[in-house]
């Protein structure tokens, strides 16, 4: 006989692994797992230096100072809709720590996420585009 408590780890051993597998075979589609949303999103990475930006290349979108060394991204317009607000705290896979939500990206972007990288121009060139899992 199953014990209860054998029982509850089945259930999210079980719940977790079906998470991950539609997150492999859904991309771009969030999913809530674990009280966790999960997303497949396009990153590239940017820094703050004139030639990037329309206004001040040290102040996002919300009035926030970016500073280099900060763990922060820019995030589309449809990715605040579905809950990446203002100082949300985001986890891209494959990176370590956390990122803050601290700017926005122009409204023809869709599920895209600028990682930045303070005036290390080479460190975001080598970065270039891919596609990762966020969570938050």
């Amino acid at each position: 006989m199953i014990s209860i408590h054998r029982m509850k780890a089945i259930i999210i051993f079980t719940r977790r692994l079906l998470c991950a597998m539609l997150l492999a075979a859904l991309a771009n589609t969030t999913l809530a797992c674990a009280g966790s949303h999960h997303l497949v999103v396009h990153a590239s990475a940017y820094n703050s230096l004139r030639t990037q930006t329309s206004g001040n290349p040290a102040i996002g979108a919300w009035g926030d100072r970016l500073k280099p060394g900060m763990k922060m991204i820019a995030v589309s317009r449809d990715l605040i809709r579905m809950g990446l607000k203002h100082n949300t705290r985001v986890k891209i896979k494959g990176l370590p720590g956390y990122y803050l939500v601290k700017d926005k990206m122009h409204k023809r972007w869709q599920r895209k996420i600028d990682i930045y990288m303070g005036t290390d121009v080479k460190a975001a060139r080598h970065w270039g585009k891919r596609k990762v899992v966020i969570s938050w």
